[in-house]
């Protein structure tokens, strides 16, 4: 029977040793000291604040944007509109016009008194 006690603890012994241990982890602690909560703090601040600067800026940029837009339309109207009063001050000092308001006024045409200028 000796011998049969032997070969039972022989074999807890292999089945001991084939189990793998468990080994219980320790949960680590992440402890940080005054000045690198320090850091943190400010870099998380000036991350807020860089990012919030971000999109005010491109806000800003809208806007102009949007200004400039507008007074490119503004300037286009008033092209157009200039453009119009100049053709319709072609279309009013053609000479056979002058001569007919002259006419209606009671003015006369005098060759002697007309001098010829050229342009």
């Amino acid at each position: 029977m000796n011998n049969t006690a032997v070969k039972i603890q022989e074999k807890q012994r292999q089945h001991s040793s084939l189990r793998p241990e468990v080994k219980q982890r320790r949960k680590v602690k992440l402890r940080l000291t005054l000045g690198e909560k320090l850091v943190l703090f400010s870099f998380l601040l000036f991350a807020i604040y860089a990012s919030v600067k971000m999109v005010s800026n491109q806000v800003a940029i809208y806007q102009v944007n949007k200004q400039i837009q507008q007074l490119q339309g503004d300037i286009n109207e008033q092209k157009k509109h200039n453009n119009d009063l100049y053709v319709e001050v072609q279309q009013l000092s053609t000479y056979e016009r002058i001569l007919e308001k002259a006419k209606q006024l009671g003015l006369s045409l005098n060759e002697n008194n007309v001098k010829v200028v050229q342009e």
